[in-house]
C-alpha cells in the first residue's frame, strides 16, 4: 500500500472501547509500545510464544484494523534458549497519535509502569487479558489466582490492589527474593477466586485453546 494511501487510511482510525480495554490490558502485560517521533505517534508490539498462537489471532482479529500485516513466526535465539532458538509469534501495530495516550500513561521513558490512573483504565476486558499474558491457576489445593508481576514496584501494585477493589476484588503482594533483587506477584485471595474467575471468563472464553488459566476448582463459600 502506497505511503499517501496508508497514511490517509490511518486518519479515519479510531480506537473503539473494546481496543481500549485490550492495549490496557497488553500494557500491563507483555504487550510493549514504540515510538520513532519523540513521542508525536506510537506502534503496539504484541509477541508471546508460537504455543499461545490462538490467543495471539484472536488479539489481531480484535485490533486488525490498526494493523498492516498479519501476525508472523520469529525465531529467538540467545546463551539460554536451546538449540534452534525459540519460536515467537506477534504482530505490530501501525504508529498512530491515538496511542500516545497509553505511551504517556505506562511509560516514563523507557521503563513501562502502572500508572496513577490505573483504577479508572481497568475493566474486567483489560484484567482478562493481562492475567493472560502474565497470569496463573495457583493449584487445585491453593485454590487462587496469580499475575506475575515482577516488572513492577510495590508501589505500582499497590495501585492495582486498590483498582481490583471496585471490582469486589482482593488482592495480596507476595515478595521473592532473588539473586537479582526484590520481586512481587499479585495474589487475589481465596475468598474472591470466584468473582475473580467470573469477571475475567467472558473474556477467555472466546479464546477456547487458553482455558486452561482459568483453573479447576474454587474453595467453598
Amino acid at each position: 500500500m502506497h505511503s499517501n494511501v496508508i497514511e490517509a487510511y490511518k486518519r479515519n482510525l479510531k480506537l473503539s472501547q473494546r481496543q481500549r480495554d485490550i492495549i490496557v490490558g497488553v500494557l500491563l502485560g507483555d504487550g510493549h509500545l514504540e515510538t520513532r517521533d519523540s513521542g508525536k505517534t506510537y506502534r503496539l508490539k504484541i509477541e508471546h510464544s508460537i504455543k499461545q498462537k490462538d490467543y495471539v489471532n484472536w488479539l489481531y482479529q480484535e485490533l486488525q484494523p490498526w494493523v498492516r500485516e498479519s501476525p508472523r513466526v520469529r525465531i529467538v535465539t540467545s546463551a539460554f534458549t536451546r538449540e534452534g532458538g525459540n519460536a515467537c509469534y506477534g504482530f505490530t501495530t501501525y504508529s498512530h497519535g491515538a496511542l500516545r495516550f497509553y505511551g504517556q500513561q505506562f511509560y516514563r521513558g523507557r521503563i513501562k509502569i502502572i500508572p496513577a490512573s490505573i483504577r479508572k483504565l481497568l475493566t474486567p476486558a483489560s484484567i482478562a487479558i493481562w492475567y493472560l499474558d502474565d497470569g496463573s491457576w495457583k493449584s487445585n489445593r491453593h485454590s487462587t489466582f496469580i499475575i506475575h508481576t515482577h516488572g513492577y514496584s510495590q508501589r505500582e501494585l499497590a495501585r492495582v490492589q486498590q483498582a481490583l477493589q471496585k471490582f469486589g476484588i482482593q488482592a495480596r503482594l507476595h515478595r521473592q527474593i532473588r539473586e537479582r533483587g526484590t520481586y512481587w506477584r499479585t495474589y487475589i485471595v481465596s475468598k474472591s477466586a470466584g468473582k475473580f474467575r467470573e469477571l475475567i471468563t467472558p473474556t477467555i472464553s472466546l479464546i477456547p485453546s487458553m482455558s486452561y488459566k482459568l483453573g479447576n476448582t474454587l474453595p467453598k463459600e
